[in-house]
């Protein structure tokens, strides 16, 4: 069965300033996000997954490569009905929920905006119930829609902006590092709830994050991406079982075990990237596995089929 591809980002690349101050933030990053699963970008702070998420819902220029959605190229000049189309179906939830949210303005017009831009509702009955709907799946009550964001909790928050995403009926949410500033408990109370919604509504997710630990729990597939190139894509037990790039099994270390005897007895593996000696030997992404792909040039390729045997 061929599964449908919502989001493809072909040869990526996005740059910002010019001449000698010009700095590249992504290059050469290439992925598809099948409709119905989520996608996880992850790497550090500063390694360019935030600046992809930003791209694809139009921010962050695209200085060479393309993004599509749903079969149209996104990333160049678009047309308004197109622009319309990407604002309607594509939705973002922040990593801060205080700073994502007006304060002036309260739940119910938070949650209502999107709706009346886009006139997604056929009454006010409809769109009261709509929005009231919506507030219930996040596990809040119909009578916070009257309040405004600062009497609530970052929990409470994020799930504001989960309902104000997910009103929309989108296609496609990019999550960026949402749960990053909650507490541990709240974590996987959001986590479930995005869940949720995807089996219920066939939501497609781009979801952004540095834990390891936090996407092998919502993902699909994982994209580790490091100094703006993604250096290894995979399933995710796949990854997990066999991590490849040095820098994958380095952020796979980090990653707290439960048990403090195992934890305080484990080998922390550093990354050094001059290990990587590209200068006669150009690498490239090479499926090294079904489904798994790693940047590599053919010396680095023959070693790690030879630490997986594979012939």
């Amino acid at each position: 069965m061929t599964k449908e591809v919502l989001l493809a980002v072909k040869d990526l690349e996005i740059t910002f300033g010019a001449g000698k101050k010009k700095f590249v933030a992504v290059q050469d990053a290439n992925f598809e996000i099948y409709k119905g699963e989520t996608f996880s970008l992850v790497g550090e702070s500063g390694s360019g997954k935030t600046t992809i998420g930003r791209a694809v819902i139009g921010i962050n220029p695209v200085s060479a490569g393309e993004i599509e959605f749903d079969g149209e190229d996104i990333s160049g000049k678009v047309s308004k009905k197109l622009k319309n189309k990407i604002t309607r179906e594509i939705q973002m939830v922040f990593q801060d929920p205080a700073a994502s949210l007006n304060d002036r303005a309260t739940v119910d017009y938070i949650i209502s905006e999107g709706l009346y831009n886009f006139k997604l509702f056929k009454d006010e009955k409809d769109r009261k119930e709509k929005v009231k709907n919506i507030i219930k799946e996040v596990g809040l009550l119909p009578e916070h829609l009257s309040r405004y964001p600062h009497e609530f909790s970052g929990g409470q928050r994020q799930r504001i902006g989960i309902a104000r995403a997910l009103v929309m009926d989108p296609k496609l949410v990019i999550a960026d590092e949402p749960i990053s500033a909650l507490d541990v408990s709240i974590r996987a109370q959001v986590l479930n709830l995005l869940k949720k919604f995807q089996r219920e509504q066939d939501v497609t997710y781009l979801f952004v994050a540095h834990d390891l630990s936090v996407v092998r729990y919502i993902s699909d597939r994982i994209a580790v991406i490091y100094k703006g190139k993604i250096v290894e894509m995979a399933p995710t037990e796949e990854l997990f079982m066999h991590p490849i790039h040095p820098y994958t099994q380095s952020l796979l270390s980090a990653v707290p075990i439960p048990d403090p005897i195992l934890e305080k007895d484990k080998q922390l593996i550093v990354y050094d990237p001059s290990q990587h000696d590209y200068k006669t030997d150009q690498a490239s992404f090479i499926e090294i596995l079904p489904g798994h792909f790693v940047w590599a040039n053919q010396s680095e390729l023959t070693d790690y089929r030879e630490k997986l045997k594979i012939k």
